[in-house]
């Protein structure tokens, strides 16, 4: 049958079951076939063809925007239309009866049956669908913008994660070499890629949603155990941007300085619960929670000496200033100014608490961002210990790229740990399966021609490392003169710092049979280098008499700092006769002050050194207590002096009734089991 014969059918079907009122759910109208006959015919117009006329069917001005490929197959649409002729039996409920008034309309009917379309039960159900479709997809256009900016969040969420895969220890170029990643600044991340996550967090998560007002910080996550957070008095400033670079500073409001000032008089006085106290009235107070952390540490209170400094970070980070960045690099401050030095500091003992933790990964990230905050002065000198976080973090490729970059103008090679460490890595390099032959190839000659040159230049790191390490060198390299007792004699102080420095920190990475092979190979290269007169082995002794006369400032600091045993025993008399604060240890001699701490002119001029003495003894002792001023000492000197001995009277009473005896223990078995013969 062709597709015209069945149009013809479908529309004399569609002529007959022409749904009435009563069909649609509709109450049938009793002048509703008046209304239809007066009706002005309605013009559509259709997809395919000309302007239709006299179209009754309800649905035609839904369906006409149907296509014909939109339609039922011929073979379903026929056996449709026979099923609904037999069923219906030619008579439809509701049907419009046909006008047979004029031979005009009869003329014309098929063409109009032949463009009217059909309404079978698959058809409606069909176009239900669509109106259905069409809705959603209406509601999809109102939600276009929704989308577009999670799509827009998506595709940046992936180039985040693109550009921060540095987890095989491959930092891409295009990244400046002191870019810090936010994720690798939080110690979790890193334990829960050894541990998991469910031994890492635990029942954390619940009680971190009760505090909803504590600031997201990066540096830390503040605890629920600490004080509510309210406004110290620090804040930060833009000083200048110069070629990229932009400089802060911290600065101290008047009220902070009030504080700084009782802080320092609770350092005089020796105790550290005046310090504790004034931490209950100023919770956040950094130098207060520096110097503590440090008497606690000292009592072996590893967990409170750490969680003093990460409030310290945190009170810190919230006095940031809106455009500094921790990762971008280009940011700076000054260690000459004594506001910023407690940031240094509160980062590099951070980061030392965090090694100590296991978390290298997390410590280099820190370590390069105090390198970030003033990578020319270095005023921690925290190259002295980088080099050993790469390592111990397995990366390889930093510790390699840093030095390239730098070694033309900084002369890290110059410095011992560097001259050891980097050869190290190009050999840790080479043992990479995963690597090309060439690559490994390349990273085995390299590593081979910087460890030789690094034991020519500093012979004397050799022996104090097979000490720690526990290696006994063979024959010929005990009884060769190069590497003897005479290497580490003759070598300066300052290079005697280094190296036992280096030795002391970075033995450990030197344990690995592996590596002892490939050091016992080079040594005995060295050696035949030593013996036939090599010029490079005379040129590195000059070079070791005329440099390292007197280590900087900056290394002073790193050494107490570290608190390495081996570097500390080596420091100057010049250095180990000054106190040394641990808020502001070895503070710059060009230091750049902005306010002053007031004079009190009553305590110098009268202290005496029996009152000093008694002062060192009891630090609440204070024999000038009211000293007067009229000028008239002559006439008040006794009544001074019974003052001074009422003070001392009462701050011995105090120390006295603060000494607590303990009672001896007593036996299980008081009565005993007997007298001894």
């Amino acid at each position: 049958m062709s597709r015209r014969a069945l149009r013809r059918l479908r529309g004399e079907q569609r002529g007959q079951e022409e749904p009435g009122l009563g069909e649609l759910g509709l109450d049938p109208d009793p002048g509703s076939e008046t209304r239809e006959e007066t009706r002005p015919p309605v013009v559509a117009k259709g997809p395919r063809g000309p302007a239709r006329t006299g179209v009754s069917n309800r649905f035609e001005l839904i369906l006409a925007d149907e296509s014909e490929d939109e339609l039922l197959p011929e073979e379903e649409q026929a056996s449709a239309w026979l099923s609904k002729q037999n069923g219906a039996g030619g008579k439809q409920e509701g049907a419009v009866p046909e006008d047979t008034s004029g031979d005009g309309q009869r003329d014309g009917e098929e063409a109009e049956q032949d463009q009217t379309p059909v309404m079978t039960n698959k058809s409606r159900r069909k176009k239900k669908k669509r109106k259905t479709k069409k809705t959603s997809a209406g509601e999809a256009l109102e939600d276009n913008g929704l989308e577009d900016i999670d799509s827009l969040l998506e595709k940046i969420e992936d180039t985040n994660e693109l550009s921060q895969q540095t987890q095989s220890g491959v930092i891409p170029d295009s990244r400046p070499l002191l870019y810090v990643e936010h994720r690798n600044l939080n110690p979790e991340n890193e334990l829960k890629r050894y541990f998991g996550a469910r031994a890492v967090l635990g029942d954390q998560r619940p009680r971190q949603r009760q505090r909803q007002y504590v600031r997201s910080t990066w540096l830390t996550a503040p605890k629920n155990t600490w004080p509510r957070y309210s406004k110290t008095g620090i804040t930060m400033q833009l000083l200048d941007t110069r070629r990229g670079v932009q400089h802060f500073t911290f600065e101290h409001h008047r009220e902070y300085q009030q504080v700084q000032f009782k802080f320092l008089d609770a350092v005089e006085s020796m105790d550290p619960n005046n310090i504790v106290l004034l931490l209950q009235m100023n919770p956040y107070h950094v130098d207060s929670l520096l110097q503590l952390s440090d008497v606690c540490r000292m009592q072996e209170d590893q967990e409170m000496a750490r969680d003093l400094i990460e409030r310290a970070l945190y009170s810190l980070e919230c006095a940031f200033h809106p455009v500094f960045s921790l990762t971008s690099g280009t940011c700076r401050l000054d260690y000459r100014r004594p506001e910023n030095r407690a940031f240094f500091l509160a980062l590099f003992k951070h980061l030392m608490f965090l090694e100590k933790r296991g978390c290298p990964r997390t410590a280099l990230e820190f370590c390069k961002l105090i390198l970030s905050l003033d990578p020319e002065n270095d005023p921690l000198c925290v190259l002295l210990l980088i080099d050993f976080l790469a390592l111990r973090a397995r990366e390889y490729s930093f510790l390699t790229r840093i030095f390239q970059e730098w070694e033309s103008h900084r002369n890290l090679s110059q410095l011992p740990n560097f001259a050891f460490s980097v050869p190290l890595a190009y050999f840790f390099l080479s043992q990479q399966e995963e690597r090309p032959e060439l690559e490994r190839s390349q990273a085995r000659e390299r590593a081979a021609r910087l460890i030789q040159l690094a034991l020519v230049m500093f012979p004397s790191v050799l022996m104090p490392l097979l000490d720690h390490c526990s290696v006994q060198p063979d024959a010929r390299v005990a009884s060769h003169s190069f590497f003897g007792l005479n290497a580490q004699i003759s070598q300066p102080p300052a290079l005697n710092q280094l190296t036992s420095l280096y030795v002391g920190r970075t033995h450990a990475l030197w344990k690995d049979p592996a590596v002892m092979a490939w050091l016992e190979t080079n040594v005995h290269e060295v050696l035949r280098m030593v013996d036939t007169q090599d010029p490079l082995v005379e040129e590195s002794e000059h070079k070791r008499k005329m440099r390292y006369q007197s280590a900087p400032r900056n290394i002073y600091r790193h050494v107490i700092l570290s608190e390495m045993k081996e570097a500390t025993a080596a420091l100057p008399l010049e250095v180990t006769s000054q106190p040394v604060m641990g808020f502001d240890p070895l503070p710059p001699l060009d230091s750049i002050i902005s306010y002053t701490r007031p004079e009190r002119t009553n305590q110098a001029s009268y202290e005496s050194t029996l009152s000093l003495f008694f002062r060192s003894l009891l630090p609440n002792f204070n024999l000038q207590g009211d000293v007067r001023h009229d000028g008239d000492n002559e006439a008040g000197a006794g009544q001074e002096l019974n003052q001074g001995v009422n003070r001392l009277m009462a701050a011995m009473r105090d120390m006295l009734a603060n000494i607590q005896f303990q009672e001896p223990p007593q036996d299980d078995n008081p009565e005993g089991d007997g007298d001894w013969d």
